[in-house]
């Protein structure tokens, strides 16, 4: 039989303390234990929601739930609309919190190494962030799109990416929780993210 240290340890423990019995009487009345088990009781319950229906609808209803984040997730706070053009660059450089390993385990950097990620892959697409709920910022990721072919990558701020990639035909990507644009320090869209030598160019511009 298989015993976990834990285990191990508080056995050790009470077999080490002194044994002491003593007959102290009857302290007060004694019952037998009564508890259901958990798993009849949760057993119980699914049974009586399914015979009333309340399983199926409870299902159905969180169905409607995770649909809804899916197509419409929730939009980032503090990103508006352009409204005075700028262009600035960014440092991708990072210190990193672990060791980064290639696929045979062999070593590439140690953990807080000062690394650039350019200096090691480029940028291969340039990237297009704007808010899908407005026409006027779609019309132009579109345009964009269109003249760069395969090389731009759509990502949305606000808006419905499936109803997007469902109209265009095409991957439309989400900065959930605006990680994104946080770590680029994008505030205003459209913005357009480029790479120019070891550095990130971002043009935040006019729809």
């Amino acid at each position: 039989m298989r015993i976990s240290g834990l285990s191990l340890l508080l056995s050790i423990a009470v077999a080490s303390l002194p044994v002491l019995a003593a007959d102290i009487g009857t302290v007060g009345p004694t019952y037998e234990i009564a508890e259901p088990d958990l798993i009849d009781v949760i057993k119980s319950k699914l049974d009586r929601m399914s015979r009333t229906g309340e399983l199926a609808r409870k299902q159905s209803e969180y169905r409607d739930r995770v649909v809804q984040v899916i197509e419409s997730p929730k939009s980032i706070t503090g990103i508006r609309t352009t409204q005075s053009p700028r262009t600035f660059h960014v440092n991708p450089s990072m210190v990193l919190a672990r060791d980064i390993r290639d696929n045979t385990g062999q070593l590439l950097f140690a953990k807080g190494t000062q690394v650039n990620p350019l200096e090691v892959v480029s940028l291969s697409k340039r990237l297009v962030f704007f808010d899908g709920g407005d026409a006027r910022q779609v019309a132009f990721a579109k345009q964009a799109l269109g003249s760069a072919g395969a090389g731009t990558k759509p990502i949305l701020v606000g808006g419905q990416p499936l109803k997007l990639m469902r109209s265009w035909k095409r991957p439309v990507y989400f900065d959930q929780g605006g990680t994104l644009v946080k770590r680029l320090g994008i505030q205003q869209v459209p913005a357009i993210v480029s790479q120019d030598g070891k550095r990130l160019r971002i043009d935040e511009v006019r729809p």
